[in-house]
């Protein structure tokens, strides 16, 4: 995946935000295996996923609906905001353990 910036992580909360509680895990997760896919395909073929973009999580995010930003005075945002960051560093977690058990 490419580096995850502040609007990256906007964007997927946004995401998130539009969608029931019991969805959220898995399209957190969902959105980070393809931005990391979309990248691979990218600095493979030097073009753009057509689905999943360019491996940013940003493009990842901006292929399903997304509300406008609520800002962090709503709860129920803040809460899609630290589920994003948490899957993040989850996914950061496992791809350096999977490298050094190999």
């Amino acid at each position: 995946m490419r580096r995850v910036m502040h609007g990256d992580v906007v964007a997927a909360a946004r995401v998130l935000f539009a969608l029931p509680n019991a969805m959220r895990a898995d399209t957190c997760r969902r959105m980070i295996v393809e931005a990391d896919a979309a990248h691979r395909y990218f600095k493979r073929f030097d073009h753009s996923h057509s689905l999943w973009g360019d491996g940013s999580l940003m493009a990842a995010a901006g292929q399903r609906p997304m509300p406008p930003e609520p800002g962090f005075g709503d709860l129920d945002y803040c809460r899609c905001f630290e589920q994003v960051l948490t899957a993040l560093i989850d996914w950061r977690l496992s791809r350096m353990h999977s490298r050094y058990s190999a």
